[in-house]
């Protein structure tokens, strides 16, 4: 029997099945981070590719608090994982099952995408959790008939805290078939006099820019947003369509 797909690749779709009660809440990832905001200035906002990967794809969240614990030895048994909401039994949604000091997060979905379409599954971008890390993977949605999981691998013995509605893992969409067909050329940037023109009037906007803030205390805070605006030093500006400065993502549709 042929999978039940969800649409063609030219129409990107991504259907979430319930496969459990204790289903995670899924939201459009937000392109703010609380380092972000405590940096001076918020001055970290200013790398536009950091917010944009940060919303780039969609949010599972902790339905409940969960404190792991690990003594630092492999066996399954060397992680204890607790829970505090009697409405949600945390073996539910988050337990020791491999050992090797990973624990093991549990989505409550399958989910389904067209052919060729598969799921990024990582941890937030952009947000380090001291003492453990999240585990990557592409999972083939387009044909899997049965629900993946999201793995954390803790870096120390120890304990760590997922706090209620703090994302555990991070979804967006790749059409992974294709990178196949990619073949990284290498060249000389005067292989391109268009672009070695653009990169050296940046080179040297660059330097002038830096050279200015040599000694003035009031150009500090100052700073150049080519990337922002979508335009190079010699005014040329990126394509509408392309250049994006915010991503704001489709909230889940709920259950009919």
């Amino acid at each position: 029997m042929k999978p039940n797909l969800a649409g063609s690749a030219d129409e990107l779709k991504l259907e979430c099945y319930q496969v459990s009660q204790y289903t995670t809440e899924m939201v459009p990832g937000r392109g703010r981070r609380g380092w972000m905001d405590e940096t001076r200035d918020r001055f970290a906002y200013r790398c536009l590719p950091l917010s944009m990967a940060n919303s780039t794809g969609w949010e599972l969240r902790c339905p409940a608090e969960v404190k792991i614990v690990w003594d630092g030895k492999q066996g399954e048994k060397a992680i204890k994982v607790y829970g505090y909401d009697p409405h949600v039994p945390v073996n539910m949604f988050a337990q020791s099952h491999f050992g090797e000091g990973v624990v093991t997060f549990i989505p409550g979905y399958l989910f389904r995408t067209p052919p060729g379409v598969a799921l990024w599954v990582t941890g937030p971008p952009n947000q380090p959790k001291d003492g453990i890390y999240p585990l990557t993977g592409l999972v083939e949605t387009d044909w899997l008939p049965f629900p993946f999981t999201m793995n954390w691998k803790m870096t120390r013995p120890g304990e760590i805290v997922f706090e209620k509605d703090e994302p555990f893992a991070f979804l967006t969409l790749m059409e992974h078939n294709k990178l196949e067909d990619v073949t990284p050329e290498m060249k000389s940037i005067h292989d391109n006099p268009e672009l070695r023109d653009e990169f050296n009037a940046w080179t040297r906007s660059r330097h002038e820019f830096n050279q200015s803030l040599k000694g003035d205390e009031s150009l500090q805070q100052a700073w150049q947003n080519f990337y922002i605006k979508g335009q190079s030093p010699s005014k040329a500006q990126a394509d509408e369509k392309s250049h994006r400065t915010k991503r704001r993502l489709q909230t889940p549709k709920p259950r009919k």
